[in-house]
């Protein structure tokens, strides 16, 4: 980013949040790597950053990049646009939680809006949801992340949209691959996967050898909430939240 910055460009995802971030181990990482006082100042100081980051990105003015998704309040490009920076997740709108937080259903087949595992007022969108938008806007394309999907990329709405998630065996559990996207000439989108280490041997009864173990990758793996998978049975919502609408 410093060293070439017009090559690389930040979207803000939905940890780039104070409280959110906090949940994950963030502050505590902070912390324990710079001691309690620089810990928290340095933890606040990246909050600001992430309060300036921008909600989304147009390639060619034909590919919309963002987080999560277009939920059930994006309709134009233009109110993405309109979102005043620096803008705080406690800001309220619910333009800014659709970005971050919606996902799109389980499958083509299943259009509309539906409540999100992910909790109250989140909701999932539809492939009829996607082409509506893309018409609207004269896209041929959105491209966004915020799901683990087992290949690295995955299609949706007949290819009109696309989940792209780059870590590779995600909270070291998944075994999921990785992907990136290259966008060549005429806007042709190629996906390069990067399949996950294979595990580590285990430790032979014969030696007293340890077994290498990511010590600190399992206790945050202990620490952090489930992530929802696409598909998990709803839980009961209350009805008068936005995930309803």
């Amino acid at each position: 980013m410093i060293h070439d910055p017009d090559s690389f460009h930040l979207i803000r995802g939905n940890h780039e949040a104070a409280d959110i971030n906090a949940l994950f181990g963030f502050r505590l990482e902070c912390i324990e790597r710079m001691g309690e006082n620089d810990g928290i100042w340095a933890w606040q100081r990246f909050n600001q950053l992430f309060n300036h980051l921008p909600l989304a990105a147009l390639i060619e003015k034909k590919i919309i990049c963002m987080h999560g998704g277009i939920g059930r309040s994006i309709h134009l490009v233009e109110q993405i646009e309109r979102l005043e920076r620096p803008i705080t997740m406690d800001a309220g709108s619910v333009v800014l939680m659709d970005l971050l937080w919606s996902d799109p259903t389980e499958n083509d087949s299943v259009e509309g809006l539906r409540p999100n595992a992910r909790g109250p007022g989140l909701v999932t969108f539809g492939p009829d949801r996607v082409t509506d938008f893309c018409k609207r806007n004269k896209l041929q394309l959105i491209i966004r992340a915020h799901e683990c999907v087992m290949d690295g990329f995955e299609r949706f709405a007949q290819g009109q949209l696309i989940t792209l998630f780059s870590a590779t065996n995600y909270c070291g559990t998944a075994n999921n691959a990785g992907a990136l996207l290259v966008i060549g000439r005429g806007l042709v989108v190629v996906p390069k996967l990067i399949h996950p280490l294979p595990p580590p041997p285990l430790r032979s009864e014969t030696t007293s050898e340890p077994m290498h173990e990511h010590i600190w990758m399992q206790e945050l793996n202990n620490q952090r909430p489930p992530t929802p998978i696409r598909g998990r049975p709803q839980p009961d919502h209350d009805r008068n939240s936005l995930a309803y609408i």
